[in-house]
């Protein structure tokens, strides 16, 4: 667990040092800042899901993946539980679910945050989340600058999501396959291209409903795994 535990300190660092520069920051810097992270997150997202499309051996999957986890997700209002929950801790701050929910997409939802840990646990091997703790220190940063201390809190769903791969990563061992990373990072991407949008107030998508669809692949290819 020690990738995870540095992945997640890097978060709160960030945070710590991007809250207190907050007040520091002209606007139209900070503005020009979260357009930046927009940018990235778009770029980011098309790169996951563009490059990894051609190794699918599923290439539909991943459309049935966004519709059936997306109204999934609008059946369980999972968007509407989430804003709730993160109104407890967006005292004085009206736009810090909007980021922290941006954060925790842009921190959780992809290849190194998935795979990091469990090459962890198999291997030993702390690169991967080396790597992205380096990443998520400069977004938590960038971030804090604009909402504030409270994108900290991301470290906590972090450290449950990666330590939830690291604790299962020997029990699942052959049934993570490259197929399954595959997909979840073409439906990652998309997901953190969403966000992008919503950054830019391009367009405001409920990002937080699609979460299911990153299910479906699993099940998909488990229950082919089980029949074969």
């Amino acid at each position: 667990m020690l990738g995870t535990i540095v992945n997640c300190t890097t978060i709160v660092c960030g945070s710590l040092i991007g809250s207190a520069l907050k007040k520091g920051i002209p606007e139209r810097y900070k503005e020009t800042l979260i357009q930046g992270m927009g940018l990235a997150a778009i770029a980011l997202g098309l790169n996951s899901a563009l490059s990894r499309m051609p190794e699918s051996d599923f290439p539909v999957l991943f459309i049935a993946s966004l519709a059936l986890g997306g109204l999934i997700g609008e059946i369980l209002n999972l968007d509407s539980l989430f804003q709730k929950g993160l109104s407890k801790i967006s005292v004085g701050n009206s736009n810090l679910s909007e980021g922290l929910s941006t954060a925790i997409l842009l921190f959780c939802v992809g290849t190194l945050s998935i795979l990091g840990p469990m090459q962890s646990a198999l291997q030993g091997d702390n690169t991967f989340l080396y790597t992205n703790a380096m990443l998520d220190l400069v977004t938590s940063m960038v971030f804090a600058a604009n909402y504030g201390f409270g994108i900290a809190f991301a470290a906590v769903v972090l450290f449950f999501w990666q330590g939830f791969f690291y604790c299962f990563a020997h029990l699942i061992a052959d049934f993570v396959t490259g197929s399954l990373l595959t997909e979840l990072s073409i439906i990652g991407g998309i997901l953190i291209f969403c966000s992008g949008l919503g950054i830019l107030g391009i367009k405001k998508i409920r990002t937080v409903n699609y979460l299911p669809a990153l299910l479906v692949p699993a099940a998909y290819i488990g229950l082919l795994q089980l029949f074969q």
